[in-house]
């Protein structure tokens, strides 16, 4: 209540001075305009007096006169609105210092509070221990002083490895954010009132805060602080960002936490972007659990995710402004990870056995939290946020993928100028000069740039059965990590591959979907003579194959009679003649015994051959090779 009180006389001082500043502002105006009036009508009347005029030149004067009058008012007007915004923003940043720092002390005093209550508590339990019971046993207990910033001594993945576990925990803050509470008192009991370990508090908390939609709420104009959103009202005003929210919660549940300023590849932010003034500034949480400070980002936390853990909706109405979906990644976050995106002011708050400099984190490659999640990493040492080609324009990114999500990670990418959001090159869509592929556990992106110039490379993945690719809904990727490629200058004129159906060349596609093996050609990449023959063995049964030739400059209709197949037993078998030299892509399609296909997000093709009744099957794209032909081979 002391705590409520303090914070209500602030928020009244907050309005005193915000009505203070406006009756100032419209006070300074007025006096202005009445000054400003004053002089065009002496100049007006003046002109007329001194000027025997007609009755139209006098009408000229007036109208230009009012003109004068109209003008003035807009200028006023637009200068008052930019002033009282100015004002308004200053007012606000030295409002939430206040609001900041008032949080930080209740935080200290409520945290004295209960480590003197639980001290009082252990002494009183104490008296019917067994005398034999010594010190050394006692179980470790939670710290009453803040423990000084050193790095983790255990990993995320030793405390939890999946968010299942917090299935029970989870579920009080989802419910505990359908209701609204009058009292912090009465929320921090009710979210951490049945949680065993100083985590479950933690996470019951970032829960809430990422469940309760709080940018979304509506607001009632009176915000008394003993109302249920006059809890939030900082969040309404714009005086208490999440962070501190975070803070106040975490105190008022018995937990160490501190409010950290850094910069943040955050929106906006591209590859090679330097951090130099306040654009890029944030703030995040490091609470202090499972014996040391641990990272907690809950506004990131919040955003909307695809592959999200969700939790059933429930009931109508106001709960319509509560999300479900959130990110599990920056819930404890390991420092290791999280430098990647987050860069605090203090060197200690990496949390890092080794930290690094503003400048290295401008230059770490910027991943999302996706790429995390994955438990991808970069095959190669040493790659930057800004990646240079060689004098032929070629850059290459390769990234490992762990071998049990081999068979469900897809891939894609996109190509543009990294200034403009053009995506195409003399008319030829940049896509055409990246060539993507798969090998083993290593997808690997070759950038061949058309010119000299920056680039945008932005891969994105999703993790998805074959079966759902085959047969579901269109699938969203997500971003995993973005480059700024550099073609400083360029030797060679590169031409873009031929026109196939997009995403990854080589055969582990057709493996991965269709069970299809390679039995002639592994690679992507195929040095052919004037004729090849690819063999595939089906592991299980397929029908309809197609494939289609593809040549830059020539019709794709043109080379149909060059390709055939045909299939004996288990084996099939691609027989292509090239009718000159030069670098062709191949696309081979096929579809599963007795499927109908009604997938739209993968490319297909209608094919009537095979079937005695003429019908049309759907048929979907299994893989593409890259084939480079010439008399020599």
């Amino acid at each position: 209540m002391k705590h409520r009180k303090e914070e209500d006389d602030l928020y009244r001082r907050f309005a005193r001075k915000r009505e203070e500043e406006d009756r100032k502002i419209q006070s300074e105006f007025e006096n202005e305009w009445e000054r400003e009036l004053q002089r065009l009508t002496h100049k007006f009347e003046k002109e007329l007096a001194t000027t025997k005029r007609n009755r139209e030149e006098h009408s000229l004067l007036t109208l230009r006169h009012e003109q004068q009058k109209e003008d003035l008012e807009k200028n006023m007007t637009l200068r008052r609105s930019k002033k009282k915004e100015s004002i308004t923003r200053k007012m606000l940043e030295h409002e939430r210092y206040e609001t900041a720092a008032l949080v930080d002390r209740q935080s200290s005093e409520m945290l004295e509070l209960i480590s003197a209550r639980r001290s009082e508590y252990m002494q009183n339990e104490s008296i019917f221990l067994d005398d034999e019971f010594s010190e050394g046993t006692t179980p470790l207990e939670y710290p009453l002083v803040a423990p000084a910033p050193v790095p983790p001594a255990v990993s995320k993945f030793q405390i939890y490895t999946d968010p299942i576990e917090f299935e029970d925990v989870d579920r009080i803050a989802i419910s505990v954010a359908q209701e609204d509470q009058k009292t912090f008192t009465d929320l921090v009991r009710q979210l951490v009132g049945r949680c065993t370990t100083d985590i479950e508090k933690a996470r019951t908390i970032f829960r809430w805060i990422t469940v309760k939609n709080l940018n979304a709420m509506h607001f009632d104009d009176d915000l008394r602080g003993d109302t249920p959103m006059g809890l939030l009202r900082g969040i309404k005003y714009g005086t208490e960002s999440y962070h501190v929210l975070f803070k106040r919660l975490c105190s008022y549940a018995g937990l160490h936490c501190v409010v950290i300023k850094g910069y943040s590849k955050s929106a906006g932010y591209q590859p090679g972007v330097k951090f130099q003034d306040s654009r890029f500034r944030n703030s995040w949480n490091a609470v202090y659990v499972a014996g040391a400070w641990r990272f907690v980002q809950c506004n990131w936390g919040a955003r909307h995710l695809v592959n999200a853990k969700e939790a059933p909706k429930t009931g109508r109405g106001k709960n319509d402004s509560l999300r479900y979906e959130y990110d599990d990644h920056y819930f404890l976050t390991d420092p290791r990870e999280f430098i990647y995106e987050f860069f605090p002011l203090q060197e200690e708050w990496q949390l890092l056995k080794r930290p690094i400099t503003l400048r290295e984190f401008e230059n770490l490659p910027f991943v999302r939290s996706l790429f995390f999640r994955y438990g991808l990493h970069f095959a190669d040492e040493g790659y930057g946020a800004v990646v240079f080609t060689d004098d032929t324009g070629a850059a290459t990114v390769r990234i490992t993928m762990p071998t049990d999500m081999q068979s469900c990670l897809i891939f894609h990418y996109n190509l543009k100028f990294y200034d403009s959001d053009e995506d195409s090159y003399d008319g030829v869509s940049l896509k055409r000069f990246v060539m993507q592929s798969v090998v083993g556990n290593i997808v690997a992106f070759r950038v061949h740039a058309p010119c000299s110039g920056a680039f945008l490379l932005d891969i994105f993945a999703n993790a998805v059965t074959p079966q759902e690719y085959l047969t579901g809904e269109p699938m969203k990727f997500k971003s995993v990590c973005k480059f700024k490629i550099c073609c400083e200058e360029l030797q060679t004129v590169m031409v873009p591959l031929p026109d196939c159906a997009s995403g990854e060349w080589g055969p582990t596609k057709a493996t991965r979907l269709f069970g299809l093996i390679p039995i002639t050609h592994q690679d992507p990449l195929i040095f052919a003579g004037r004729s090849l023959d690819l063999q595939f063995r089906m592991s299980r049964p397929l029908t309809d194959f197609m494939a289609t030739l593809h040549k830059n400059g020539i019709e794709e209709k043109k080379l149909s009679k060059y390709v055939s197949h045909n299939v004996m037993d288990d084996i099939v078998t691609f027989i292509i003649t090239f009718p000159e030299e030069g670098q062709y892509g191949l696309d081979i399609y096929t579809r599963e015994l007795g499927t109908i296909m009604h997938s739209s997000h993968h490319q297909q093709l209608h094919n009537s051959s095979g079937s005695s009744s003429g019908e049309k099957h759907l048929l979907t794209h299994c893989c593409k090779y890259l084939i480079n032909s010439s008399k020599r081979n």
